[in-house]
């Protein structure tokens, strides 16, 4: 920051006038304990003073030094919408990935960029929006219905999945400095939101505490116990009548006196609003924002807490409640180093000089290529870089906007399919390009424009297609959607795949490559295509990953973390939130693609699987197993354990996803892994209200490339006896 010197919010784009500041108060005082300082501080302030600093846009207290401050900013999968940042592939594409070691690794680097900014900016006075530490990331909602626009910001379906993936992102944003944070992660939203975006505003989810507890309380309950995330963030919707960002039983009863949890809480963007002008749960703004506080959200994205003076006069809300949330929101601050000089604080020396630095643009380019999956192979695979040509088509092949998914940073490099293409063939190789049709418009395709020359002088064909962000996400944020941003079907949007059918008529080899943040009914491509690979939305090197897999520079080793649906009458409505009938974890019907699904350039051979039972003190079965690369191709595989319970008294999952690992071996390897799996993780069972059970029976343990019931995928299976 400049030295004695901020800026202070105006609302709009958080600058005016410099303020001078005075720092000759105890809590700039760094050899006194953090809980002191926050103590002073707060006991400084005037009512008026502590209820502004409970807005996201935090003005300055220039008698007390206090600096303006912005707490709302955005790392989904790099530093969001603050101009340059490295692009990193969308959180789902992430999840794909199956490596929650690499995630921290891409969370860390993002932590340094945010970081570097936010100094940066500082330095020049500007404490707007989407500068400060405070990081409004990670989605760690259960992505439980494919028609969910925000599913792409997601770790998938699968809440052990998300658990070790929202982990390990918190816990790379924050650090692991004793003293200090990097970044403050707030894991969102809390809790069950996962759509209709259209009715997210007035929607009450009616969830059985068996669900609550089974499916979507213990990814968010682990980023909390071993995250250590230092912020949460409640929903729009209600749960089970409570509008989240006011529900006593989520906040102060989960939360805080069941889990520990000892950080803030931020609303939802403008959602305290929602408690009297949609929920009907409150008459007036006042009475909406005391029922958040005394609830315990300690921070309104939005203006509401505006009304929290009237409250305490009309006696809704006391002081000492306010207090409390002001002091927690303070001790972040101070867990940040902003109150310390800057030379005490390691992360202030982050130099700008890391923001898109070759270390992270080499980091987004090795995720991209992990978050790859391959679908579908009859052979074409890997491609010849010495083809004779090669048409690159479709509305995504040269799409920059197609890489970036939504809450993203801009590269001002970003590399599309077919530059990078372009890049990995040989000289002496034709290469050509056509979008062949519009992207979602009803509009005729190309079949004239195209023209057959391309289609008879190619010696094959790869078609770039699927979705955008500009069509599927956030309610209000996407333009060109209807229903909110939520998908209102699986199918290619628009005439892409009629204009994949008028490929195939050519004769020639067509690969089809996905990008989409979620997934899609290709059942269709599946009969023209050669091969499919599922990129999602990969970053700004995605197109160098998709090359690389397209010609056999990286052996494709993804996994899909959510489950491909052959049509959406195999699922319940959109707005039922019990788990029945959903995810692979409770859906009967046949799917077209398994959770955990991917093919590889080569094939593993598991063997020897050894589980060993508990012994009396201890509370972990112990597995180990062979893995051995019985292929032509060094590569990755993504060993994945699965738990059936198949004596429990109560309804449970078919079985679930309990630990993962991915692995590389190079061509004739051969790897013993061990697993440790904890009795939490391997009972899956709850009674009616919700709590877990623990009994005697028989669990079957599955260890493999996929789930215990997918035919195409390796594993082998033994069944045990616990007493």
């Amino acid at each position: 920051m400049l030295p004695g010197a901020c800026r202070a919010a105006d609302g709009k784009d958080g600058l005016r006038g410099v303020v001078a500041m005075n720092t000759n108060h105890p809590w700039y005082d760094s050899a006194l304990p953090i809980e002191e300082r926050v103590e002073r501080l707060v006991a400084a302030m005037t009512l008026r003073e502590k209820i502004a600093q409970m807005l996201h846009q935090a003005p300055p207290i220039p008698r007390l030094g206090v600096p303006a401050y912005c707490w709302w900013n955005e790392g989904l999968h790099g530093v969001s919408r603050a101009g340059q940042a490295t692009v990193f592939p969308q959180a789902i594409g992430m999840a794909a990935s199956f490596n929650d070691g690499l995630l921290q690794e891409v969370a860390s680097a993002i932590a340094d960029e945010g970081r570097a900014k936010h100094h940066e900016a500082a330095r020049r006075g500007q404490r707007g929006i989407y500068f400060g530490l405070t990081f409004w990331s990670p989605n760690i909602n259960l992505f439980r219905d494919p028609r969910w626009g925000r599913g792409q910001e997601t770790y998938g379906e699968d809440p052990h999945l998300t658990a070790r993936m929202g982990v390990a992102y918190c816990r790379g944003l924050q650090g692991n400095h004793p003293r200090y944070l990097k970044l403050v992660a707030t894991i969102k939203h809390f809790a069950v939101h996962s759509g209709p975006e259209s009715l997210r505003h007035c929607f009450n989810a009616e969830i059985e505490p068996r669900d609550l507890r089974e499916s979507y309380l213990p990814h968010f309950e682990a980023c909390v116990r071993e995250g250590r995330a230092a912020s949460v963030m409640g929903a729009y919707n209600r749960l089970n009548g409570e509008p989240c960002c006011g529900s006593p039983s989520l906040l102060q009863q989960i939360l805080r006196e069941e889990w520990g949890f000892d950080g803030f809480v931020v609303s939802d963007c403008w959602a305290i609003k929602d408690f009297h002008e949609a929920h009907k749960v409150t008459g007036t703004p006042a009475e909406s924002a005391a029922l958040a506080v005394r609830s315990g959200c300690d921070l309104n994205c939005g203006d509401m807490y505006r009304n929290l003076m009237q409250a305490v006069e009309e006696g809704l809300v006391d002081e000492q409640q306010i207090d409390s949330a002001v002091k927690r929101l303070f001790t972040a601050r101070m867990k940040l180093g902003m109150f310390d000089p800057e030379a005490e604080v390691p992360y202030a020396s982050i130099p700008a000089s890391v923001v898109r630095c070759r270390k992270h643009v080499n980091l987004a380019l090795r995720m991209a290529r992990e978050s790859i999956v391959l679908l579908k192979n009859n052979g074409v695979l890997p491609l010849r870089k010495s083809l004779s040509s090669i048409a690159v088509v479709g509305p995504n092949a040269r799409s920059p906007v197609a890489l970036e998914g939504n809450y993203n940073g801009y590269s001002p490099q970003p590399i599309t399919p077919f530059d990078a293409i372009v890049d990995k063939v040989s000289v002496g190789t034709r290469v050509s390009y056509h979008p062949g049709c519009d992207l979602w418009r009803d509009e005729p395709v190309h079949e004239e424009g195209f023209g057959w020359s391309i289609a008879n002088d190619t010696e094959m064909f790869v078609a770039i297609v699927g979705r955008t962000a500009e069509i599927e996400g956030e309610e209000g944020m996407v333009p060109e959607a209807v229903g909110g941003g939520d998908r209102q079907g699986l199918e290619l949007p628009g005439r892409q795949m009629e204009f994949l059918r008028f490929l195939k008529k050519s004769g020639k080899p067509l690969v089809v490559v996905v990008m989409s943040g979620g997934p899609l009914d290709v059942r269709e491509v599946d009969t023209v295509a050669d091969a499919i690979i599922w990129a999602w939305y990969p970053g700004e090197q995605g197109g160098v990953a998709i090359a690389d897999v397209l010609f056999g520079d990286y052996n494709p080793a993804g996994r899909l973390p959510v489950t491909f649906v052959k049509s959406l009458d195999d699922l319940p409505p959109f707005t039922e939130y019990a788990m029945k009938g959903r995810t692979y974890r409770f859906m009967e019907a046949e799917p077209l693609y398994r959770f955990g699904y991917g093919l590889s350039y080569t094939r593993f051979d598991y063997s020897d699987l050894k589980i060993t039972t508990p012994l009396a003190g201890k509370d972990a079965l112990q597995i180990s197993v062979n893995v051995k690369n019985i292929g032509l191709y060094d590569g990755d595989e993504v060993v994945q354990v699965y738990v059936k319970d198949r004596t429990a008294s109560v309804p449970v999952p078919r079985h679930s996803l309990v630990a993962f690992q991915r692995i590389h071996l190079t061509a004739g390897a051969l790897r013993q892994l061990d697993f440790e799996i904890s009795m939490k993780d391997a009972f899956k069972s709850y009674d009616d209200n919700g709590k877990r059970l623990f009994e005697p029976g028989n669990l079957f343990i599955h260890v493999g490339g996929g789930q215990l019931d997918d035919p195409h995928l390796p594993g082998i299976g033994r069944e045990i006896a616990l007493v």
